[in-house]
C-alpha cells in the first residue's frame, strides 16, 4: 500500500516514514505544498497524511484538489491545531479522518488501516474473494483454507487486484501502485512479471484457481473465468 506524507517537521516525518515502512507500507514524504501537488498529479496513493500548516500554503488545498479530481485516495489530516472548526472544515471538504499532534505512531497506523479498509473494502476486517481470504490487519492470507506466505509486493499486488477485481489494470498502473515514484527507475516491466508468476503459482499450489488473466497488449484482469 502506497502512502504519501506531507509534513514539514523533519524529525516527525522521518519517524512516521520509518514506522509505517516497518509496518509494510511504502511511505513517501514531501515537506511542502508545491511538491505534494506535483506528486498527487503524477501518482496515485492509497492514503495521504496531510499536515495543514505547510511553509508555502495550507494543506487543505491538497484535500480540495483530490476531491475535485474524484481521487479514490484516503485522506488523514495531521495538525497541531486542536480546533473544532479545523476538524469540521477538513472533514466537510472530504478528509476521512483527523489526528492532532502529538499522537502515538501506533494510533496513526491503526487509522491509516481503517481508512484504507473503508475505502477499498467497505470497512470489513476480512476480505474474501472466492477461495481467497485476507486479514489486512495481520497481513494473513489463506487460499482454500491453506495459509499462504506472500512477500510484501505479492501481498500488495493481491490486495490491489482484489480491490479492482474484474477491471483491466495496465502494467503502468500496477507498477505505480507497487513502487510509487520509484517505478521511474525501472527500464522494463520484468519485475511485474516475476511477482505475477510467483503470486499465481502460490495461489494455484494452495488450491485456488488461476484468477490472473492476461489482457495482451494492455495489462491484467483479476477474476473468475
Amino acid at each position: 500500500m502506497n502512502l504519501l506524507l506531507i509534513e514539514d517537521e523533519p524529525h516527525l516525518a522521518e519517524s512516521i516514514v520509518k514506522y509505517l515502512n516497518h509496518e509494510d507500507f511504502h511511505c513517501e514524504w514531501v515537506d511542502n505544498l508545491r511538491l505534494a501537488l506535483e506528486k498527487i498529479h503524477l501518482y496515485s496513493y492509497d492514503c495521504l497524511l496531510v499536515d495543514i500548516n505547510l511553509p508555502d500554503g495550507n494543506g487543505m488545498k491538497i484535500v480540495q484538489q483530490l476531491k475535485n479530481t474524484k481521487s479514490p485516495s484516503g485522506i488523514i489530516i495531521i495538525s497541531a491545531r486542536n480546533s473544532v472548526d479545523d476538524k469540521i472544515t477538513g472533514l466537510d471538504i472530504g478528509a476521512d479522518d483527523y489526528i492532532t499532534k502529538p499522537f502515538e505512531l501506533s494510533e496513526l497506523n491503526a487509522r491509516v488501516r481503517s481508512v484504507i479498509r473503508r475505502r477499498n473494502f467497505d470497512g470489513h476486517k476480512e476480505i474474501v474473494f472466492h477461495k481467497i481470504t485476507i486479514l489486512p490487519d495481520e497481513h494473513h492470507v489463506t487460499v482454500n483454507g491453506t495459509p499462504v506466505s506472500l512477500t510484501k509486493k505479492e501481498y500488495d499486488l493481491l490486495v490491489y487486484f482484489i480491490s479492482n477485481k474484474n477491471r483491466v489494470l495496465t502494467k503502468s498502473a500496477i507498477a505505480e501502485h507497487l513502487w510509487g515514484d520509484d517505478m521511474d527507475m525501472a527500464d522494463s516491466f520484468d519485475f511485474i512479471y516475476a511477482h505475477l508468476k510467483n503470486l499465481r503459482k502460490k495461489i494455484l499450489t494452495a488450491g485456488g484457481e488461476d484468477y490472473i488473466q492476461t489482457i495482451y497488449g494492455v495489462g491484467y484482469k483479476f477474476g473468475l473465468l
